[in-house]
């Protein structure tokens, strides 16, 4: 039986939070299984969060599948969500087709998750409709996040949103003031809270004290990326403290 995977993840030049929360969460799960990870990254350039360097970024998206693939990597992360979604409804399908032919014409064949699909994935994975979520988005790029999270089926019943338009100044969150964030939105009748749909902003330290403290699922776009990934290569979706998503029950 397979027990060391290679895990790649395209990211956006100035990210620097996926290629931590996703290992941090990886690392844990090897306390309590046998399976061992390493990760592998190529990046696309990108230092603001606005629509237009979105688009110019996710264009290097091919020649990033084409660079992991030589890696042989056992499957690859698209990790920028709002990348994604900004490029039209239902965009992350799109996406993952055509990346994972690049890999395939490569002779190295990988299954391809998106942030932005594992955040829809995930939600479907719980079984909830109602959510609640915060980004650190200008409001455009947020409001374009909740038309394609709620063209997917769900409703969002509030959000809200930093505005933080330098992608570096977002990883320089504390995720403990997510915490009041949360707690000022109207939870009322929220299956589900999104506490970071963003792979740049961190939560992770904090998605298991919230979650125990509001009483619904609590999950992140990294959290549904990890899941996906453990799903897509076939191993249990169980992390210790990343919430109910990856407690193994989904």
């Amino acid at each position: 039986m397979k027990e060391l995977f290679r895990i790649g993840q395209i990211v956006p030049s100035s990210n620097i939070t996926m290629e931590t929360e996703i290992p941090a969460m990886l690392r844990a799960r090897e306390s309590i299984f046998p399976e061992r990870f390493t990760f592998h990254s190529s990046r696309m350039r990108m230092k603001s969060v606005t629509e237009s360097e979105l688009k110019k970024m996710d264009s290097e998206s091919d020649r990033c599948a084409d660079e992991l693939s030589d890696a042989d990597v056992d499957i690859i992360g698209y990790a920028c969500l709002v990348a994604i979604m900004s490029m039209g409804k239902g965009y992350h399908r799109e996406s993952e087709k055509r990346l994972g032919k690049r890999t395939s014409e490569n002779n190295a064949s990988a299954p391809i998750v998106t942030s932005a699909g594992s955040l829809i994935d995930g939600l479907t994975a719980l079984r909830v409709k109602n959510v609640t979520l915060l980004s650190p988005y200008m409001k455009p790029l947020a409001k374009m996040v909740v038309s394609y999270i709620e063209n997917e089926g769900f409703k969002v019943l509030d959000w809200h949103t930093l505005e933080i338009p330098n992608n570096l100044e977002v990883a320089a969150q504390d995720p403990r003031n997510l915490r009041e964030h949360a707690l000022n939105l109207n939870l009322d009748g929220a299956d589900a809270l999104i506490v970071s749909a963003c792979v740049q902003m961190p939560s992770l330290p904090v998605i298991k004290t919230i979650e125990d403290e509001i009483g619904v699922p609590v999950v992140s776009a990294a959290v549904c990326t990890t899941y996906c990934i453990l799903k897509k290569l076939g191993l249990e979706a169980k992390v210790p403290n990343a919430g109910s998503l990856l407690s193994g029950d989904y």
